[in-house]
This record gives C-alpha cells, structure tokens and sequence, in this order.
C-alpha cells in the first residue's frame, strides 16, 4: 500500500514542510513512555515534526523518564516533556495538547497514548488521508478487521461493550463508525480550531464528544485498521461511569437535534439561510396555512424565510408579497419581495388590497410583539375583509412541561425554546396578544410535533405523529407542539366613522328633496 502522502494538497509550514505534532498523553507511564517515544517512525522526518509529552501530574517518574529521553537526543525530532502540576484528566489534557498544537500553528495532531496500547508504527499511515485533504480526522480503528481486536487481546467483555454503545451512538447520530472508542486519533489542526472541544468533558467521554462535533459540524472523519494490544498496562477507566458518560452525552446530543436540550458545545452546526426546513408534508402551521388560503388571493408572507410556503401559494394562482431581513433565494420568484426590519417603528406596507397576511413562527421572534401587532392592525384597520394566520410554538407543551418538572429550561437552535425567541406564549397569552390589540380570534388549530423532520420518514415518526394528533382532541394546551390562530380585525374607530359618513350620504340622497318654505 502506498502510505506516501501529496505533498502538493499541502499548506507547508515555515520550513516548506508540514507542521506535526505527535502529542502523547502520559498519567503514570514510567515504564512505557520512552520505548513508545522511540517507536514513532523516523521516517516522519518528512514533515516538521516536533513530540509532545503532557504528564498529566503522575504520581510515579513519568515526567522524569520523558525528560531524560529527551536530553538523550535518542529520536531524530524536536521533544517537548511537560507536567501538569494538577490532574486535568483524560479530556483535560487532550484540551491542552490541542490548544498546543493551535497555537504553535501546527498543520497536524496526532493524539498517542503513553501506555503503549496503540502502535506509534501506524504513524505515516494513518497520516497520509489528512495530508492528502481527504479527511479531517482520521481514526485507528481496532473494529475494521473481523475478530482482530479479540486476537490482540481485547477483553471479551470491552469488545462486546464497544460494540454495543458504537451500535447505539451510530444510531442516535446517524453515522457509519466502526467504533468510537479507539483513542488512537489524528486531526486537522484547523478543523479542531472550528469546534469548541475546550467546551468538552474533562474525562474520558471527551473522544466521544469530539466525534459527535465533527459529525455535527460536517466534518470528514475517515477510519483505518490498526493493530489491537493489550499489555499489562493499568486501566485508569471506570467501565460503567464511562458508559454512563457516553451514552448519556449522545443521548443529550441527539436530544439538541430534535430541539428538546441544549448543549453549546454540540452547537457547531454551520448556521446559513432557511435554517427552517419546509414542514408542508405532515400537519404543520405552513401547511396548515397553505389549505386555509384559497386559489387567487392576494398574500402577504411576513417573514417569508427561504420562500417555500410563498412558491407553493405561487402555483395556486395566488400574488405573493414576502417580507423578511434577508432575501430568499433567487430561485423563488415571489411577486415581489420587501427587505424590512420587523423590529422598525412601521410596518412597510399598508394592507388594503391584501386578502390575507401570514405569520408563521414570526411574533415569537420580534422585540416588541405587542407592538408589532399594532402595527399590523393599523396597516389593515380600513381593510375589514383582512385576515391573519398566525402560529407561534406553545410553551405548555407536554416536553416543555415535564423539562420544569426536572428542572430543565434549555433554550437551543431550534423548537419552542429557540435561542432567537424573544416571548413565549401559551394558547390563552396568544390569544390575548391579538385580542388586546382589535383583532377577533375566529380559529384555533393545536399542531402535532414535526417528528418526520426530527426523526426522517418512516413508521415510527408517522405513528406518533398520529398519536400527538390523538392526545391533542384531548387537550390542545397540553399536547399540542404549536398554535395556529386564524383572526381578523375589528372594525377600526376609523373605519367605522368613514362608514358612518358614506352611510349617511347615501341615506340623505334617498330622502326626497325638500320643497322651499314659502
């Protein structure tokens, strides 16, 4: 196999070559921390490569045989040996190698245990896709072999155990891993300063929520086949804690995907327009709003986003005015399109000749959304024949419930709780925020979760679909995910004295004229 990487896919470093760090971490590994330090293979002195030994403030010489290896000059690289003078843990120290590594502006990190589990001869292999920019990580994996990792000596009960929570995190992450929990990395220097690993635990679960951020900020992650060894070396890891931590922070993280938790460390994802998804194939408020409005209606679509709901009023023959900060995407061809600040003192346009305004998932959004709403009366006071479709999430949510229950109110990326939400409201504050500004509630809809989107196709997001469909006719303010109001305007003060005028005009030329007194 040839394991000669592409130079030329290379940003060289000041020496015209690529910056690595090998970068081992090391907790009371005196007996083991020269003999991998000697191992690592002196052909690397292709790139610029320098050795990092952190002594996680052992309580044997670990610190002490590093650093006489080191002023024996005995490998044919730049040896680096620090102490940490309190225990960091395992995560810890992975977070101060990395920050090493990203400040001395490595173009590479290779993660290497002191202990000698892991082949430091792997090293130009497993090397080669990073430097090739196939990958941005890269992982030893001790799974890809069949039966490899037994024959190397991998207890029966930690293969079964990797394989178990490698199943369950594949499929609470929707990836494809061999295993999680080989510790034998390499990573892109510059994609490690893209997450916020330093956010991460200090303990061992840190390898699994490094993954879950490269997975969550779409970054490549290639695996290779590496050799299993298990000496006599001493197991610092807790077995069940540790699979308590990554079970419980998958779990936590497939939790945020779906909008229930928040962790700002699994906030990595990258953020671009239409960060809301269409929602027109299952009950929804747009779809909801796309069957209320009939063929040929003038629509105002108020925080239009990407313009989906827009393009498919589009092809019922409706004119589409959409309004929003940011412009939708060229493709969709509104009628026209208003760039406007919801938060400004007026509303950009009055609604005269307008049937029917759409707010959906919009006042939740606003600073002010009792202002907002008089402005929109205003802009539709001499329009008695307007009507308003609104939908807002509905904080007496079953989830929402029973997360105060435990004490939890975690506000994420998306859901009722969406960090961009300024109010949140419940069926009746709603209600009231209309009805307190001239407008008269004439349809209440309660929206099922959107478990399709969370979850994808299939029967288990259908049937509970259905079910949240169900629990709803039992009561909407307790199961309901989200709120749909459809109202109108009261006849404004304004309008009602003009009509006063123009009725009375018309009865007083009714009357016949009167004959002159003589």
């Amino acid at each position: 196999m040839n394991i000669e990487p592409d130079m030329s896919k290379v940003t060289a470093g000041r020496t015209g070559k690529p910056r690595v760090l090998i970068f081992i971490v090391a907790y009371n590994a005196e007996k083991t921390i020269q003999d991998v330090s000697r191992r690592i293979p002196a052909e690397l002195q292709q790139f610029d490569t320098e050795v990092l030994i952190i002594d996680d403030a052992s309580q044997d010489q670990t610190f002490e045989k590093g650093e006489e290896f080191r002023r024996a000059g005995k490998i044919p690289f730049k040896l680096t040996v620090l102490f940490n003078p309190a225990n960091q843990g395992y995560g810890g120290n992975q977070k101060i190698g990395f920050h090493y590594a990203i400040q001395n502006g490595f173009d590479y990190v290779v993660l290497l245990h002191g202990d000698g589990q892991y082949a430091p001869e792997c090293l130009p292999m497993l090397l080669k896709p990073l430097v090739d920019g196939e990958a941005d990580a890269v992982f030893g994996s001790r799974m890809l072999t069949r039966d490899g990792a037994l024959k190397g000596g991998m207890p029966l009960y930690k293969f079964a155990g990797n394989k178990i929570l490698t199943a369950y995190q594949n499929f609470m992450l929707g990836s494809h891993l061999s295993e999680f929990h080989s510790g034998y990395r390499l990573y892109s220097v510059k994609a490690l300063a893209k997450i916020p690993f330093n956010l991460n635990a200090n303990v061992f679960h840190f390898d699994t929520e490094i993954i879950i951020q490269f997975l969550f900020a779409g970054l490549r992650i290639k695996e290779l086949p590496i050799p299993t060894y298990y000496g006599d070396e001493i197991c610092h890891v807790n077995g069940l804690q540790y699979a308590w931590d990554v079970a419980a922070a998958t779990f936590l993280a497939r939790c945020q995907k779906w909008g229930i938790f928040y962790r700002r460390n699994f906030d990595v994802a990258p953020d671009g327009f239409g960060h809301y998804a269409p929602k027109l194939d299952f009950p929804s408020p747009h779809a909801i709003a796309i069957a209320r409005v009939n063929s040929g209606e003038r629509v105002v679509d108020v925080g239009c986003a990407s313009g989906y709901v827009g393009a498919a009023l589009k092809k019922k023959g409706c004119t589409v005015i959409g309004i929003d900060q940011f412009e939708p995407p060229k493709e969709v061809n509104l009628d026209r399109f208003i760039k406007h600040d919801l938060n400004s003192d007026r509303f950009p346009l009055t609604l005269d000749q307008t049937d029917t305004v759409l707010l959906l998932d919009v006042i939740e959004h606003v600073q002010s959304p009792e202002k907002f709403i008089e402005q929109l009366y205003d802009a539709a006071k001499m329009n008695p024949k307007i009507r308003f479709i609104a939908s807002s999430g509905n904080i007496g949510f079953m989830v929402a419930r029973l997360m105060l229950l435990f004490g939890q109110f975690n506000y994420g990326k998306r859901g009722i709780l969406d960090l961009t939400h300024t109010r949140l409201f419940s069926f009746a504050s709603f209600r009231r925020l209309f009805e307190q500004s001239g407008f008269k509630v004439e349809k209440i809809w309660g929206v099922p979760a959107p478990f399709p989107l969370a979850m994808g196709e299939g029967a288990v997001p259908a049937i509970l679909l259905r079910i949240n469909q169900l629990l709803i006719m039992l009561s909407r303010r307790m199961f309901a995910y989200q709120m749909v109001m459809e109202v109108r305007p009261m006849p404004s003060l304004e309008y009602l004295l003009q009509s006063a005028h123009s009725e009375s005009a018309t009865r007083a030329n009714r009357l016949p004229p009167q004959k002159a007194s003589e």
